[in-house]
């Protein structure tokens, strides 16, 4: 099994502590405008992950796309969904996002089976 999801969480963690802990006042006020983007407000959080993965596909962000697969994925969007939102992806981001995709479902596999064996 890949260790992706975990590596992935892991850098993320590292280096946002890294990055945050420079005390850059415009760094940190962008970091609480994107935690504030995500709350429920009169779209719930569902949706705005949602949005969040549609747009970092077609922007083609891999690291971007992952974090919104994981978010999805607790805010309760099922693998059907996934693929909906994929789909969307693909459809407004053509074919150059087909790379991003297959990642993207690897990704979702790998999630999805480390949650199986954590449970």
């Amino acid at each position: 099994m890949s260790k992706r999801v975990e590596d992935f969480q892991s850098f993320r963690k590292k280096m946002n502590e890294r990055i945050l802990s420079a005390d850059n006042r415009a760094i940190k006020r962008f970091f609480g405008v994107d935690t504030l983007t995500y709350e429920p407000g009169k779209l719930d959080e569902k949706t705005k992950e949602m949005l969040g993965l549609v747009a970092s596909m077609v922007l083609r962000c891999d690291d971007c796309v992952a974090y919104h697969i994981m978010q999805c994925k607790e805010s309760g969007v099922t693998d059907d969904e996934m693929f909906e939102i994929f789909s969307v992806a693909l459809t407004v981001g053509g074919s150059i996002v087909i790379p991003h995709l297959r990642r993207a479902v690897s990704f979702l596999d790998e999630y999805n089976e480390q949650k199986i064996i954590v449970k």
